[in-house]
């Protein structure tokens, strides 16, 4: 009976293992079958048999060599069934390998620290039985064989919770899961987990001696090591949690700075543009009514005379009236900001994409707009940089494709709705996860900012930005606030 339960609990807590382990690998690495549950569920039961068979050839208590076979064992059967139901072709692997063995050999030590419970109690259970509080044989062995159950079922339960809960908080910390991570990253990702691995090897050395042929356990010469190295464990376990978390405010941090630099940039150019625009408009507006005046005059002037000669001049003076009318913007929505925009980056793109349809005809900005100019410019023109290098790409895979970019916008009492849609190749990179679709461009680091920069400056107006997709169209939304600010 005892070994039949013993056997049990060794087969729940591998299988339960082997459901970590796909729990694990599958938030990170991309399953090699198509259907998922089949997938975990196929690796959950290999690791579970390869784990049983590596426990019968080597048990837990051996040391010495042992220990080392044992963990060699162990990171076999890891990769074994990482390898063959999921692609692990990226230096996050080792991560992931190195956090799970880490984890899965503190979460088994330090369960057996918590089975001392069982061994005070038997030594209990043999007082009473001297002290003839328990008299009877039968009672004694119960007690006896009940408690060395319950410490069993204890460990299980204690190794299964740490595994699960390490690699969870792992899992809800790691944020960007297909991240690609360098050689440094790496290294600072994996020491805590190494540091944990060896403090296990350290431990199946001395944690049993013998002395004149008798197994000695550390705890009976050093009774401070039972609260001395769950501490160290469950300090080990943290560090590694905590490690990632360290690593990822650092990349969150590090993004901030160079989104904020690269918005402070945007903002000081289209000041600068803003400037120049506005004094050369400036200059042609005045040119232009200096010349409507002048070509009224002379209008008059020939429109006095009868000769054939005359009536040619008179038809030269409208067509250059008209050519003078069109002397003003493509795009007017209200905004100055929005048509220098507008106006620049549709030359632009126009230069690249001679056949671009860009409308914005229904983009329209009132006078009682409180959000500012340098705002407004930040939006449309991350808005339109990311329209623009879709239909570039687009343009560049489909020669012949049509490509088009509109631009619109409406008001709700307070609430002041913009929408970019544009044409693209229909392939958003990135996980369902991930907020923001990853850049395609090889300097992940510095690009791809530009939907974060328009969020960050919605937020400002007590707003939001939200994007679909609807076939080969993208579709940007952005809802701000129009209130006055104090």
């Amino acid at each position: 009976m005892y070994e039949a339960v013993n056997g049990l609990l060794g087969i729940l807590s591998a299988v339960f293992q082997g459901y970590c382990m796909q729990y694990f690998y599958g938030n990170f690495l991309e399953r090699r079958m198509k259907n998922r549950r089949i997938n975990d569920l196929a690796a959950a039961v290999l690791y579970g048999v390869l784990r049983l068979a590596a426990g019968t050839v080597m048990p837990q208590d051996s040391g010495g060599f042992g220990c080392l076979i044992r963990l060699v064992l162990t990171v076999s059967v890891t990769t074994v069934v990482s390898s063959v139901f999921y692609k692990a072709g990226r230096k996050i692997w080792f991560f992931l390998t190195a956090v799970f063995l880490a984890v899965s050999e503190m979460g088994i030590f330090l369960a057996y620290t918590f089975g001392q419970i069982g061994n005070a109690l038997i030594v209990l259970w043999g007082w009473c039985a001297e002290k003839e509080y328990i008299v009877s044989g039968s009672v004694l062995s119960a007690f006896v064989y009940i408690t060395v159950l319950g410490t069993n079922s204890l460990t299980c339960m204690v190794s299964a919770l740490v595994l699960y809960g390490v690699l969870r908080g792992v899992v809800q910390v790691f944020q960007e899961k297909s991240r690609e991570i360098s050689n440094t990253e790496l290294l600072f990702l994996i020491a805590p987990s190494l540091t944990g691995v060896l403090i296990c090897c350290l431990l199946r050395g001395i944690l049993v001696t013998m002395e004149d042929g008798v197994q000695r356990q550390i705890y009976d010469r050093y009774p401070s090591f039972v609260t001395l190295v769950p501490t160290i464990l469950i300090l080990s376990l943290l560090s590694i949690v905590f490690g990632v978390k360290l690593f990822w405010d650092m990349i969150c941090r590090n993004r901030e700075t160079i989104s904020r630099i690269m918005l402070e940039q945007q903002v000081s150019s289209l000041q600068e543009h803003l400037s120049e625009m506005e004094r050369v408009y400036s200059g042609i507006r005045g040119m232009r009514h200096d010349m409507k005046n002048t070509l009224s005059v002379a209008m008059q002037l020939a429109a006095g005379k009868e000769s054939g000669g005359e009536e040619e001049l008179k038809a030269y003076l409208e067509e250059l009236n008209r050519t003078m009318d069109r002397l003003e913007f493509r795009f007017k929505t209200g905004n100055m900001v929005a048509d220098t925009l507008l106006n620049m980056k549709y030359h632009e793109i126009i230069g690249i994409i001679p056949d671009l349809q860009m409308d914005a005809e229904e983009l329209r900005f009132s006078e009682t707009l409180f959000i500012r100019g340098y705002d407004i410019g930040i939006i449309l023109g991350n808005a339109l940089d990311n329209a623009m290098e879709a239909c570039r790409r687009l343009k560049e895979k489909e020669p012949g494709a049509e490509t088009f970019i509109r631009i619109s916008s409406f008001r709700k009492r307070e609430l002041l709705f913009l929408k970019v849609e544009n044409s693209f190749d229909g392939r958003l990179a990135g996980k369902a996860q991930e907020e923001f679709p990853v850049t395609d461009k090889a300097d992940r680091e510095s690009h791809g900012m530009g939907l974060a920069n328009i969020k960050r400056t919605a937020e400002k107006y007590q707003g939001t930005m939200d994007y679909k997709v609807r076939e080969r169209v993208f579709i940007l939304s952005v809802m701000m606030k129009n209130e006055r600010k104090e």
